[in-house]
């Protein structure tokens, strides 16, 4: 299994829609559907939609890394909502929740102002 991303851009806010695993096969395919989309600096807010992420591993948790790294050094930030339970507890015991801002649902994104 995979992982499918599929693009909306919200009230200037870049959604990358995540559907699959997070795991060493898939996290190169975010980062190279990522990557450029951060270094054109066209979005200041680019948020990723987890909600039908049912596998997170740590080649996953890097590629989200250096991602947020990347956003910043464009005074951007990225924003992860729609974790699902194990997810979520995932990236907390790694520390990541107090590294990514995390919202519960899609409309907290859009609210979201830096």
């Amino acid at each position: 299994m995979g992982i499918q991303i599929t693009l909306e851009e919200i009230d200037q806010v870049l959604i990358l829609r995540l559907d699959g695993r997070l795991d060493a096969a898939t996290a190169v395919v975010l980062e190279r559907k990522l990557a450029p989309l951060i270094e054109e600096g066209k979005h200041l807010r680019i948020a990723l939609d987890c909600a039908n992420i049912d596998y997170l591993s740590s080649a996953g948790m890097r590629v989200l890394l250096a991602m947020n790294k990347k956003m910043h050094t464009k005074q951007g930030v990225l924003l992860l909502f729609s974790l699902s339970g194990e997810v979520e507890e995932i990236l907390k015991m790694a520390g990541f929740d107090r590294v990514f801002r995390i919202f519960s649902n899609e409309k907290e994104v859009l609210q979201f102002k830096k």
